[in-house]
C-alpha cells in the first residue's frame, strides 16, 4: 500500500474528504523538518508509542570502523542517530498467523 492508497482507505473508513484525510496523514507522518508529529518526536530524543501497534524511537550508534566495498580501504562510519519501529506484540501477533 502506498501513500496515496493509505489515504483513501482512511477517508472511506472516517468519512472524511481525501484533502482531510491526507492532511491527516501528513500532519502525522510527514518527514519534512518541522513536521509530521512523529517525526519532531524523534527529533527531539523522545518515543512515539502507541499500544499493540508499535513504538517508533531513536537510538544511538557510535563511530565504528568499516571497509569500503570497492577499495577494500577502512574506513570510519561516524556515530548517528537512526530511526527504529518496534512492533507491539499485538501487531506481532495478528501478523504471525
Amino acid at each position: 500500500m502506498n501513500k496515496t492508497e493509505f489515504i483513501k482507505k482512511l477517508a472511506k473508513k472516517t468519512g472524511l474528504t481525501l484533502k482531510d484525510a491526507g492532511m491527516v496523514v501528513n500532519t502525522i507522518f510527514d518527514a519534512a523538518p518541522g513536521k509530521g508529529i512523529v517525526a519532531v518526536e524523534l527529533d527531539g530524543g523522545g518515543k512515539v508509542s502507541l499500544p499493540g501497534f508499535g513504538t517508533f524511537k531513536t537510538v544511538h550508534r557510535k563511530k565504528r570502523i568499516g571497509i569500503n566495498p570497492k577499495t577494500k580501504e577502512t574506513i570510519t562510519i561516524p556515530a548517528r542517530n537512526y530511526p527504529v519501529f518496534k512492533a507491539g506484540k499485538t501487531l506481532k501477533d495478528r501478523v504471525a498467523k
